[in-house]
């Protein structure tokens, strides 16, 4: 990837982040944004916990999917999820500081298909998340088109 193509990924998930509430809300920070990958961090936090005292799966989720919107529309083409799917190997506890990895697999025409793997603090694997998305024909911004 050239330089051009490396800024203009990490501008339109920052534009993204910056719209994001829920991505907010979680503590979402982004540590790396490159077409078809993103690598997100976060820390769980007491409210974020379930009944039994662990995290809901619904943060983890949520941690995962925002990893699997940053990478597919990190090339500035809307794309929107249809499908997404995850599995919990390992409990996920207040304070842990989880890390999301997104790679997209693969691209056509109209669906991009992405793996993201969430990892705690001591490397654990506590999540593996897939997701397809559908790839509209519009840009991410509309203002976008014209550049």
């Amino acid at each position: 990837a050239d330089l051009d193509e490396i800024a203009r990924a990490r501008e339109v998930v920052g534009r993204m982040l910056s719209r994001d509430g829920f991505s907010q809300w979680l503590g979402v920070e982004v540590l790396d944004a490159r077409v078809g990958y993103s690598r997100i961090r976060m820390t769980v936090r007491p409210d974020m916990l379930n009944g039994f005292g662990t995290s809901h799966g619904g943060i983890v989720f949520s941690f995962a999917d925002s990893a699997f919107a940053f990478a597919t529309n990190a090339a500035g083409t809307l794309s929107v999820a249809i499908d997404a799917s995850i599995s919990f190997p390992v409990a996920v506890h207040v304070g842990d500081v989880l890390t999301a990895v997104a790679e997209q697999d693969s691209v056509t025409n109209k669906l991009g298909f992405c793996h993201v793997t969430v990892r705690n603090q001591r490397d654990v694997i506590v999540g593996h998340f897939r997701g397809t998305v559908y790839r509209t024909s519009r840009a991410h911004f509309p203002s976008d088109a014209s550049t």
